[in-house]
């Protein structure tokens, strides 16, 4: 793919910081750089709080007014971080969309999904009553219902999770986005809804050339999704990789622990019965980050260096960057 193609997303050295008034400063983000290239799954994997919603919502524009954005988010030669807010409204939700982390909280309870999904349609489209309808009613067809009529008149409340997931998918891919942000589309989804919804998300990709980057915790929702994950810990991306180099050998010590857990879950049936292993140690508090590596603390594998300062980014093999001391020649 990346032969072929050529990125038409780029974010380079994207930075966030929360300054809430009553507290200190909180890098949430810092130094982001990845490319995602056309009809490309990306996905971003990393335990909570490492910063993926972050991202997720600093690419859409949907960040607090506290939130200080620095660097640049490249789509098709425009930097998005400085078009105004009617230009970037014109992008968002048409060109570059977004499934919510949490249904229930996204979608209004008082008005009937399918209206829903119209304003979506009616907020690109000079669509007709008629037209958006029956818009729509194709749309929930595309995600899997069965009897749309029924969904289309239906209130959020009166829908299951996993049906109210293929809701906001279908609010997402309603104008056909070159981009989906999926911000962790499974988390609140039992194992046999999860692998439905991917299964959703690998078709849409597949009918339409949809790039999608995928936010997770969990690597057994990118196993089979994505083409490259990168892998962020503690506001940083410390490994890139194609999905089937990241699981069978991981470079980074974060990113070996992750693969450990997970492989481990799988085997236990803890993830099945919703206990999530977790790597020992804590995340550093982002609001007095270490100058060294951020990991160093939780990594069995440290040197004295990596108190000291910063990983500069390595590249052990072709197309693998990684920010640890263990490459450095």
């Amino acid at each position: 793919m990346q032969s072929s193609k050529q990125i038409f997303f780029e974010i380079r050295n994207l930075a966030v910081t929360y300054s809430p008034e009553s507290d200190r400063p909180i890098r949430a983000l810092d130094g982001i750089k990845l490319g995602i290239y056309p009809g490309e799954v990306i996905g971003i994997l990393g335990e909570s709080g490492c910063g993926k919603s972050t991202l997720a919502n600093a690419l859409l524009r949907l960040l607090p007014q506290h939130a200080k954005l620095e660097g640049a988010i490249f789509f098709r030669d425009r930097d998005l971080l400085r078009l105004t807010d009617k230009s970037f409204r014109e992008i968002r939700g048409r060109e570059i969309s977004l499934i919510p982390q949490d249904p229930a909280s996204a979608l209004n309870p008082v008005i009937k999904v399918g209206s829903q999904i119209r304003e979506v349609l009616r907020a690109h489209f000079p669509t007709k009553g008629e037209q958006s309808r029956d818009r729509v009613m194709d749309l929930l067809r595309e995600v899997g219902f069965v009897k749309p009529d029924n969904i289309y008149s239906a209130y959020p409340h009166q829908l299951s999770g996993g049906q109210r997931q293929r809701i906001v998918i279908a609010q997402a891919a309603a104008c056909r986005p070159t981009l989906l942000i999926a911000d962790e589309p499974t988390s609140k989804l039992d194992p046999a809804l999860k692998a439905e919804i991917v299964a959703l998300l690998s078709q849409i990709r597949k009918q339409h050339g949809t790039a999608i980057l995928v936010i997770s915790h969990d690597p057994t929702v990118l196993a089979g999704l994505a083409d490259r994950i990168a892998v962020m810990y503690a506001g940083r991306i410390v490994e890139v990789g194609t999905s089937a180099a990241i699981f069978s050998r991981p470079l980074h010590p974060y990113t070996e622990a992750l693969m450990r857990i997970a492989t481990s879950s799988v085997i236990t049936g803890a993830m099945v019965k919703g206990r999530v292993p977790s790597i020992e140690g804590e995340s550093p508090n982002p609001s007095c980050l270490p100058v060294g590596c951020r990991f160093e603390s939780r990594c069995s594998e440290r040197m004295d260096i990596c108190s000291r300062q910063y990983p500069l980014e390595f590249m052990p093999e072709p197309s693998r960057p990684v920010n640890c001391f263990k490459y450095e020649e």
